[in-house]
């Protein structure tokens, strides 16, 4: 099955029931019971919902994995992946990783006793020389948010299971349309789904898909002993997103192509950051890992002021966090998706306060040139 025909067809389709084309939303909480512990393969709807099944299903055979589980959030999904750690773990995280991903583990994990290191993954020999006695586990995110760095996951996941660690991989920005973390070596795959997946800005969800039975096992236990779940009308938003994200990431890939040449040569732009760039570090390992380089893309404007000029100008571009939509977005990441990292420690990364961050949408891509282009005018 190709990619564009496994976007409608995977998972679970229809209701044989009724001969809906659709997975109905199976708005319940309870079923009955036909005895005490006999069952139709549901009991309570945080254990297990019919509709948020479907969509479990459908991210497992995505990402090609062995089991898929659905969460609330995309936080919910890293959070409930974080607690397969104990108390006195050490994990190796991607230094410029999304802010709500440093907050979550510099500010309540490491209250439980997990440490964590940050470091440039994209860089192998930082990765090797983090891991210490104490390492269960390596976080990635590749591309990175917001710097867009790329990191090697098939070597990441040798070093990782070398040193009997678990590979976990952030697949957010790439989607499983263009990324198959689990087929190159990583043992979990995570989404913040309000992304990419959702698509439309109209649902908050999170996903995880586990290469092995026993993380399945492990992951499921947690999943429903904590119960960070989706209803199951935003697992059936999700199931819905999927449809059309093969023919969004393609039209969204198309513009940001056209988006970051024009960047690239515009005089008033320091640094554009884009994998899809042949002048990007990560260019040729972003080839042959991926299917496509994605719709994100940041560059600096080279001051705050000159960012915000931008902001106030653009009319196409909408001023809001989250990213992946149809809707091509704006945000300084500095102020917003980043503000809970100090500044110090942003402005080392190179997230400086006039980083730009766009989410390309899927408008006509002459329409958001010309909107950056009067943007950037004085």
């Amino acid at each position: 099955m190709k990619p564009k025909t496994k976007m409608i067809h995977a998972g679970i389709t229809g209701d044989p029931l009724t001969g809906s084309v659709t997975v109905p939303i199976y708005q319940t909480s309870t079923y009955k019971q036909e005895a005490v512990g006999k069952t139709k393969g549901y009991d309570y709807s945080r254990t297990a919902n019919p509709t948020r099944h479907a969509l479990e299903e459908l991210i497992k055979e995505l990402e090609y994995g062995k089991a898929g589980f659905a969460f609330g959030s995309g936080m919910a999904a890293i959070s409930s992946v974080l607690m397969l750690l104990n108390s006195g773990d050490h994990v190796i995280v991607t230094d410029d990783v999304y802010g709500g991903t440093f907050r979550v583990i510099d500010k309540v994990f490491k209250r439980l006793g997990l440490s964590a290191t940050f470091v440039d993954t994209s860089d192998q020999q930082a990765i090797e020389a983090a891991i210490t006695e104490q390492t269960k586990a390596i976080y990635l995110e590749t591309p990175t948010n917001p710097l867009l760095k790329i990191t090697d996951i098939r070597k990441t996941a040798t070093l990782a299971h070398r040193k009997g660690l678990l590979l976990i991989v952030d697949n957010t920005f790439a989607t499983p349309y263009w990324q198959h973390p689990l087929q190159l070596g990583a043992d979990i795959v995570l989404h913040s789904a309000t992304k990419y997946i959702g698509g439309h800005s109209d649902v908050v969800g999170g996903l995880v898909a586990v290469a092995t039975e026993d993380l399945a096992e492990q992951v499921g236990f947690i999943q429903n002993s904590v119960g960070a779940v989706p209803g199951p009308q935003d697992a059936w938003l999700l199931i819905r997103g999927v449809r059309t994200l093969a023919l969004r990431m393609e039209q969204i890939e198309k513009n940001a192509r056209r988006i970051a040449d024009f960047l690239s040569n515009h005089p008033k732009v320091d640094t554009v950051y884009y994998p899809g760039l042949s002048s990007h570090p990560g260019h040729e390992l972003a080839k042959r890992q991926t299917e496509g380089f994605g719709g994100m893309i940041s560059f600096d404007a080279g001051s705050r002021e000159a960012a915000d000029k931008v902001l106030q100008k653009a009319r196409y571009f909408t001023l809001a966090e989250s990213l992946g939509a149809v809707e091509s977005l704006i945000s300084i990441p500095a102020q917003m998706t980043h503000a809970s990292i100090p500044k110090e420690r942003r402005e080392a990364l190179g997230i400086t306060d006039g980083l730009i961050r766009l989410s390309i949408g899927i408008e006509d891509g002459d329409d958001l040139i010309e909107d950056l282009r009067q943007a950037l005018e004085d």
